[in-house]
């Protein structure tokens, strides 16, 4: 399969990668431009764990062709932090509450998180859980996970 020269926005910055024409993008992410962070989980897009922001909206990269989404911004988990380093408060707010355990699902509920704190400052449990119900934690119980939800919302509201 001729590979064609793809160039892809991705956490700010402009880079290329040489694929075929069905790549999907979580191969790319990886791969071609060693952003290990989006994990491989079922590629079938039922874990969560490789999920990405395309133009800070949650896709699974896992299901997206690398060419779809030239143009476009693209945020992976390296890219969540500010650019000086300082996490975003759902990242912070993981790691104090220990929402993280073997921290294989964690990047998937970091960039859907992350969205969802966006469009969502005040939210029920309820809508929590459906945010949350394409991520799957074999590891917390899930209880961590929406403790370090309603810790980041505090802190995202005190700003």
């Amino acid at each position: 399969m001729e590979k064609r020269v793809l160039s892809l926005k991705v956490n700010g910055a402009v880079r290329e990668a040489a694929v075929a024409p069905n790549a999907i993008l979580l191969d790319v992410l990886r791969e071609d431009l060693n952003l290990t962070g989006s994990k491989r989980g079922c590629d079938m897009g039922t874990c969560g764990c490789c999920a990405v922001q395309i133009d800070g909206k949650p896709r699974l990269a896992c299901l997206t062709l690398a060419w779809q989404v030239e143009g476009r911004e693209i945020t992976t988990v390296e890219g969540l932090a500010s650019p000086e380093g300082k996490l975003h408060p759902l990242q912070k707010a993981f790691a104090e509450c220990g929402g993280s355990q073997c921290g294989f699902c964690t990047p998937g509920f970091l960039m859907n998180g992350a969205a969802f704190l966006k469009d969502h400052p005040t939210f029920t449990d309820a809508e929590l859980r459906e945010a949350v119900s394409g991520n799957l934690c074999r590891c917390t119980g899930y209880l961590p996970i929406f403790d370090a939800f309603r810790q980041a919302a505090k802190e995202m509201a005190a700003k």
